[in-house]
């Protein structure tokens, strides 16, 4: 029977990599005692220190050289010249740190949405298919707003979204005060509460580069449903443009509606009879009365395309 003789032999050596970590030869193959490792050469121009004997005994100190006298007090004589160290490798600066955000959806920003950059007088027509907007469409009940911008959000070449006030004052459930039981204090204060809510809707859509198209019933006579709460809520870059058909047209539409978006014939007209007030206010005017939900799509971006080239002052 053999023995194993010897120290065990080392990790495999793989080409191209040094011995195994962990592995030292001196611990496996045990040889005479080694000294100090040996002074590097001194640098030319540089006296050489003589070299001390070790001491017999740990912590007495080197032995004294036969006629050499005591030894000079620490600090008593000018200490030998040493070379300056080397300097410390350049370290990178560390990376700035990720700035906060929501996943990958940045929030919008905290300015209102600016109003669109006027193309020079050479450049060609602006492209509304093609380019970012938040657009406010504004018309009596019946009108066809939500139909229109539904349409016109589906078949842009661009993400666009549709934002429906009526829509967002609904999310209300319990307690949902209903302009047509009576304008009050708690109808204003949700319709309030609502258009906050569009408004910071569309300028997160912007944020992310989503077009978006809001309707609402916006009077012309009454601050506090009017034009001003939409620019500070979302900005004057806000494109506002008006659907103003007849009111047979409107009255038709209106009685094909149900629950609590139809309204009385009534109603009906002593609204639309208050949106005429947009004629001489400056903002484009769409009479849709002889045209389909595609044709006033197609004229809605006819009359983008001039609002973008020419803001209108509201």
């Amino acid at each position: 029977m053999q023995h194993p003789v010897g120290s065990p032999l080392p990790p495999p050596h793989q080409p191209g990599h040094g011995p195994a970590p962990g592995w030292s030869p001196a611990a496996h193959h045990p040889g005479p005692p080694q000294g100090p490792a040996p002074l590097p050469p001194p640098a030319p121009g540089y006296p050489v220190a003589p070299r001390q004997a070790p001491s017999p005994h740990p912590g007495s100190g080197p032995a004294p050289h036969p006629g050499s006298g005591p030894a000079p007090h620490p600090g008593s004589g000018p200490a030998p010249h040493r070379p300056a160290p080397a300097p410390a490798p350049h370290q990178p600066a560390p990376a700035a740190p990720a700035p906060d955000t929501t996943g990958h959806v940045p929030l919008p920003p905290g300015g209102p949405v600016a109003v669109p950059s006027v193309p020079p007088a050479t450049a060609a027509a602006p492209d509304p298919t093609t380019t970012t907007l938040a657009v406010l469409l504004i018309g009596p009940a019946g009108a066809g707003k939500t139909s229109v911008a539904k349409y016109w959000a589906d078949h842009r070449r661009v993400p666009t979204a549709h934002i429906s006030l009526d829509d967002v004052r609904e999310w209300v459930r319990s307690g949902f005060a209903d302009p047509q039981t009576g304008w009050n204090e708690h109808s204003e204060a949700q319709y309030r509460l609502a258009r906050r809510t569009c408004g910071f809707s569309a300028r997160n859509f912007l944020a992310n580069g989503i077009s978006c198209i809001l309707d609402d019933a916006v009077f012309p006579d009454r601050p506090v449903v009017g034009l001003g709460g939409w620019k500070r809520h979302v900005g004057p870059g806000l494109l506002p443009v008006v659907l103003l058909p007849g009111l047979d047209i409107v009255l038709e539409r209106n009685a094909e509606r149900s629950g609590n978006r139809r309204l009385t014939d009534e109603e009906v007209a002593r609204i639309h009879g208050r949106m005429a007030g947009w004629y001489g206010s400056g903002l484009p005017i769409i009479d849709n009365s002889q045209l389909d939900i595609p044709e006033t799509a197609h004229l809605l971006d006819e009359v983008l395309s001039r609002s973008i080239a020419s803001p209108p002052n509201w």
